[in-house]
């Protein structure tokens, strides 16, 4: 139910992943798997920050870690869903927690904790910051995390992806996000796999604002390309998703 969840949560079916991810946690309570069940919680609260829904994803990375507040993975994911949907105090307290109980941990401290950092960077209004923290990751960034359903979710990319759009660097937010769907293999039904072609779409759109002449219209171009696609993927997606309305809106601008 768990692998459903993320399956309806990459075509922006977010209400039927939210009731899929509730059965799963249920069942795994039953069977004495709290932890499993706290974990899928956990991404649960990152699909919906990174699809702009902060209240839901605070709420629900408040109820992973309740139920299972030792996990190193549950702790993980809700410290970025507390950064992504804007809880700092939260998402401090987690990374501040992590590095204390993890120091030796070569994914907590090249991985975990510098994305946490970086999307903190990324509320401060800091994205040459938060690229300095994700340098951490490089090196491990497309290896196998141990307690998420697909091998990787990416989220480093996607992060670096997103300080780049921030930093105004259209084209290596580009490269950025064109990694994640490049390793389709390696990020299955995640998330960031879908929001990778917004991802594209956005740093086409930058690199068209700020070129010139030619450069200006085949960016323009592929921005709308990508548009196309995601909005595609997501031709039946819950209506009321805020990214969504943010593509649409910018969608129709672009055109």
């Amino acid at each position: 139910m768990a692998l459903a969840s993320d399956t309806e949560a990459y075509g922006g079916h977010v209400g039927k992943a939210r009731e899929l991810t509730k059965r799963a946690m249920d069942s795994a309570i039953r069977a004495d798997s709290k932890e499993n069940g706290a974990i899928w919680q956990a991404n649960a609260a990152l699909q919906q920050a990174a699809y702009g829904n902060a209240t839901e994803a605070r709420r629900m990375a408040a109820e992973a870690l309740k139920l299972a507040p030792t996990s190193q993975g549950v702790e993980s994911e809700a410290g970025l869903a507390f950064a992504m949907a804007g809880d700092t105090a939260r998402a401090e307290s987690s990374a501040l927690e992590l590095n204390k109980r993890f120091p030796l941990d070569t994914q907590m401290q090249s991985l975990w904790l510098p994305v946490i950092q970086a999307h903190l960077s990324l509320g401060r209004k800091n994205p040459a910051a938060a690229l300095d923290h994700l340098q951490a990751a490089a090196s491990i960034e497309l290896g196998q995390i141990t307690f998420v359903t697909s091998i990787s979710c990416l989220c480093p990319v996607y992060v670096r992806g997103e300080a780049y759009l921030a930093a105004g660097q259209g084209s290596a937010a580009a490269a950025e996000f064109q990694k994640i769907l490049d390793h389709s293999g390696i990020v299955w039904n995640c998330w960031t796999g879908a929001l990778a072609h917004l991802g594209v779409a956005r740093a086409n759109a930058l690199q068209a604002r700020t070129s010139q002449g030619a450069d200006a219209d085949a960016a323009r171009v592929r921005a709308l390309a990508a548009y196309k696609d995601f909005l595609a993927l997501w031709k039946d997606a819950d209506p009321d998703i805020p990214i969504l309305k943010e593509a649409k809106a910018e969608y129709a601008k672009l055109q």
